[in-house]
């Protein structure tokens, strides 16, 4: 992992043990992500994949999750990593869910190869629906 930046390096590392974890019978496309806490700390999550498959869990939100049900509401990054040639942006349902926290939340995504591609959530997702959008202003 030398090709990436320092900062990254535990969180890719975590997101690659959670990877490993991820259930994905049908699509065989194993996702793992960390979801980086303000005050540092790194909440896992993997794809949980389902034979009905509106119930799966993508690891984006799975660590959401995991980080919201441990206490968790600042988040400062995310970071993915699949095994696929390119970086992959979280879904569009992830994007929703993940901007309700933070829409200028930084997106790590990390391809097999280790190449890596750095967004803005607010970038990926430019007119969310927020509680904002419910007011009449």
């Amino acid at each position: 992992m030398s090709a990436l930046p320092p900062h990254l390096e535990t969180a890719v590392r975590r997101a690659r043990d959670a990877q490993a974890n991820a259930y994905a019978p049908y699509s065989r496309f194993r996702v793992g992500a960390v979801l980086e806490c303000a005050d540092g700390t790194l909440i896992p999550g993997c794809n949980v994949e389902n034979a009905s498959y509106p119930a799966g869990l993508c690891a984006e939100r799975g660590a959401l999750a995991a980080a919201v049900s441990a206490g968790h509401r600042t988040f400062v990054r995310v970071v993915i990593v699949t095994d696929a040639e390119t970086a992959t942006p979280p879904c569009g349902m992830c994007r929703q869910a993940l901007v309700e926290f933070n829409p200028a939340l930084e997106v790590v995504s990390i391809a097999a190869d280790e190449r890596l591609a750095i967004w803005s959530l607010s970038d990926l997702l430019p007119f969310p629906f927020t509680p904002a959008s419910l007011t009449n202003d």
